[in-house]
């Protein structure tokens, strides 16, 4: 639980006790995999944290578990995670993704199932596709993308993204529309549409998702930040540098 406590700053931007990630920015178009950017350690595996909310809205949203944007609400009970106050209320879909909801998390995979969980999570190829947890803990539907099992390089993650830009992950056309609302930055950055996920925790801040812009119909770009500082550090310092590199 120690290490829950810690790990589960999912994305929010509070403070940690140390990060040990290197920096990388990698950013690609979507459609030919060329890249872009490539600065920095980017092939070195880490936990998602946070940004497993994209997969598992994906999965959610195609496996029935997830209806739309509002429902289904679900009610907070004594026993789940529940240190940030918001998180002590019902949640739904849209909640659950702006105000990084763990234990919504943990009821998706719940009522996915270990084995849904595992298999979705190698059909989308999603780095070492890991869910088992820790050895000995049976704590894989709980735990596994929280700083324990499951590992994803940033150079992983702009596959898996370029993979659900390109709607090849074998899922209902639905899924990908909903996670996509889910995950939609309300501000245009330089013309640019920004969907995207911050994932916080002892190792690692990240910043993963893509980009659309409004005069260039039909081109993305994916990204992945990942580094010393939180989520929300990574976001906006990507954000911050975004009309300049993508001009």
């Amino acid at each position: 639980m120690k290490r829950q406590s810690i790990a589960l700053l999912a994305g929010l931007g509070l403070p940690l006790l140390a990060y040990s990630a290197e920096h990388c920015l990698a950013m690609a178009d979507a459609a030919s995999g060329k890249w872009l950017v490539h600065e920095g350690v980017c092939d070195k595996r880490l936990p998602p944290m946070s940004t497993f909310k994209l997969p598992l809205a994906l999965m959610g949203y195609d496996a029935g578990v997830l209806w739309d944007e509002q429902a289904p609400v679900l009610p907070f009970k004594p026993g789940y995670v529940d240190w940030r106050p918001v998180w002590r209320q019902p949640h739904g879909p849209g909640t659950w993704m702006k105000e990084s909801v763990v234990w919504y998390s943990q009821q998706i995979t719940l009522q996915l199932g270990a084995e849904r969980l595992a298999a979705y999570t190698r059909q989308f190829n999603y780095g070492n596709a890991d869910v088992s947890g820790d050895p000995g803990q049976d704590n894989g539907l709980s735990e596994s993308w929280l700083g324990s099992s499951l590992r994803i390089s940033p150079d992983e993650q702009i596959a898996f993204l370029r993979r659900v830009v390109g709607r090849e992950l074998q899922l209902k056309p639905a899924a990908y529309d909903m996670a996509a609302t889910l995950v939609k930055w309300p501000q245009t950055v330089g013309g640019w549409h920004v969907f995207g996920k911050t994932g916080s925790g002892r190792e690692v801040g990240w910043y993963v998702g893509w980009l659309e812009h409004s005069a260039q119909a039909g081109r993305r770009i994916v990204f992945a930040q990942a580094g010393a500082g939180s989520g929300m550090e990574q976001r906006d310092a990507f954000l911050a540098r975004l009309p300049g590199l993508m001009p």
